[in-house]
């Protein structure tokens, strides 16, 4: 095995998803803190000579308590390296959750153990499953009152079509829960709480036949528990590796994030299960493979503001192939020339630091003064192009008015950087003198958002109205054509920053109208790409 093949095998590249209060960030802190990158769970706030960190880094996420944005965390773990990739929960920051699906190898998916399988859950779900990424199942909570653990697999197995196959199994739930019973090495994992689940819980672990288990456990549970037990074994949905690539079973571990019990042996057998990166299929140059000499990779994310003594940008970018190389030059297509890759950096939620390499499947980051958008690729061989980097038509729109006219260029600058990172959709109405611009987005909170950042990120007050369109729609076609749109009643014309024309509808009629009315017209419901450009949708 080569040095180059040893490094790619290392890699375990992977999202968190899971519906929102399930307790994803929790698990995330937990799982950092059992690999060793904080020395303290539970913390948000910096302390000397600690590296606290938490994926929830942004001003709002912390006010509001939800993840507003994905965020990266890497570490060394059992021989391996570590990209741990958080998302968003909520349905309204979801185009974040899927664009960081796609640099992802496998996914960690957390089932609230009271709750079950939820609306979002299935959403995200659904998308691994048409990316073929392996799932690996967390049902969490278990500290709290659960639902029997056989109902939440047979739910997983009837509501997701995937069979659901246990790893281990919770002794209890509730105040009654005392840890899991590991299935593959035939020992129980009982617990004590630590204080405020800060750090590593205490841990006994007993044989099956073990006499303290029968002073440590009350009689009735232990027998129901032994009952449980013998029946997975002769029932259960059967655990097979290559089942799990294919996407026909999930691995599901018991747990409670919030008590670390369960956490470490999850960390251990999934580091051991979850796959390395594999091959990526271009749309113009066949098939790559995570090991070719090759340097290749894509731009999945754009965040602004990350450092705020710097207010420098960030580009995201998935290594597919080969080895990176600090200040290598490679090809970028849509620019249509060499770029050089300088300041690199490994990232750890906001932190980060200069790598001078890395490998297939590592996520780095880009000092990005406008070179890269969403999509783009590099490569060091010739010009590629990945696939399915996806993208989604907005559904909420408002207009956004700045307060203050001295602070034009700040709202100027605000706007196109947030614009730059995908969460929403900056556009120009063509039928007004002032030119106000308009806010295309897939989810309504993400008008809080920008004006949040906008305040204390760039010092700018706005206001915003929201606008009665449902939809909105990129025509294409021939010049003179586009120069004179026949609009119906309930549309305005509107451009993007390319100043490519879109038309906003305030109902399918207007839209239906509009399109019968512009026969040699083609109408998109997102931004169409130049051939070849990026990563195709």
């Amino acid at each position: 095995m080569t040095e180059l093949q040893a490094e790619v095998a290392r890699r375990r590249t992977f999202a968190i998803i899971s519906h929102p209060d399930a307790g994803k960030t929790t698990l995330t802190e937990k799982l950092l803190l059992y690999g060793g990158a904080i020395q303290l769970a539970g913390s948000v706030r910096a302390r000397k000579n600690q590296r606290h960190a938490t994926s929830d880094w942004m001003a709002m996420e912390q006010q509001r308590g939800i993840s507003i944005t994905s965020t990266v965390l890497q570490f060394p773990y059992e021989g391996r390296q570590i990209n741990l990739l958080d998302t968003p929960g909520h349905q309204d920051f979801s185009e974040d959750t899927y664009r960081t699906l796609a640099a992802a190898d496998s996914a960690v998916m957390i089932i609230d153990a009271a709750n079950g399988v939820e609306a979002q859950t299935r959403k995200l779900f659904h998308v691994c499953r048409q990316r073929s990424i392996p799932i690996f199942t967390f049902i969490n909570k278990m500290d709290r009152p659960a639902r029997e653990p056989l109902q939440l697999l047979g739910e997983i197995e009837e509501v997701l079509g995937i069979g659901a196959s246990p790893m281990n199994w919770p002794i209890g739930d509730g105040p009654d829960f005392r840890g899991v019973f590991d299935r593959r090495e035939r020992q129980f994992h009982l617990f004590d709480r630590a204080e405020r689940g800060e750090r590593a819980a205490p841990v006994t672990v007993v044989g099956p036949e073990g006499s303290s288990l029968e002073a440590i456990l009350p009689v009735a549970q232990l027998a129901r528990l032994r009952e449980e037990i013998e029946l997975l074994d002769v029932a259960g949905e059967v655990f097979d590796e290559e089942r799990l690539y294919r996407g026909e079973v999930t691995p599901v571990f018991f747990g409670s994030a919030v008590t670390n019990f369960g956490v470490k042996l999850f960390l251990d057998r999934f580091v051991e299960l979850a796959p390395p990166p594999g091959a990526v299929e271009t749309v113009d140059n066949g098939t790559i493979c995570p090991d070719a000499a090759e340097f290749s990779g894509f731009v999945f994310k754009i965040q602004a503001n990350m450092d705020p003594l710097h207010r420098d940008r960030v580009a995201f970018l998935r290594v597919c192939s080969g080895r990176f190389e600090r200040d290598m030059q490679v090809f970028h297509p849509r620019l249509g020339k060499k770029i050089r890759l300088t300041r690199p950096h490994k990232l750890f939620a906001q932190g980060r630091e200069t790598i001078e390499e890395a490998y297939a499947g590592d996520i780095i980051g880009l000092t990005n003064p406008g070179l890269f958008a969403i999509g783009d690729t590099v490569s060091s061989v010739r010009p590629v192009t990945f696939g399915s980097i996806p993208r989604f038509a907005p559904e909420h729109f408002a207009s956004l008015q700045n307060r203050h006219l001295e602070k034009y260029k700040q709202f100027q600058k605000g706007l196109e950087q947030l614009g730059e990172e995908g969460a929403i959709q900056v556009l120009y109405p063509l039928d007004s003198a002032r030119r106000e611009p308009i806010l295309a987005a897939v989810g309504q909170l993400q008008f809080e958002v920008v004006q949040f950042r906008l305040r204390h990120e760039y010092g700018v007050e706005t206001s915003l109205m929201r606008l009665p369109f449902e939809l909105a729609s990129w025509l294409t076609g021939p010049a003179d054509d586009l120069r004179r749109i026949t609009w119906a009643p309930g549309a305005r014309a509107a451009e993007d920053p390319e100043g490519r024309i879109v038309g906003l509808f305030d109902g399918q009629w207007a839209f239906d109208y509009t399109r019968e009315k512009n026969p040699t017209l083609q109408f998109h419901d997102i931004a169409p790409l130049a051939p070849g450009v990026g990563c195709r949708v």
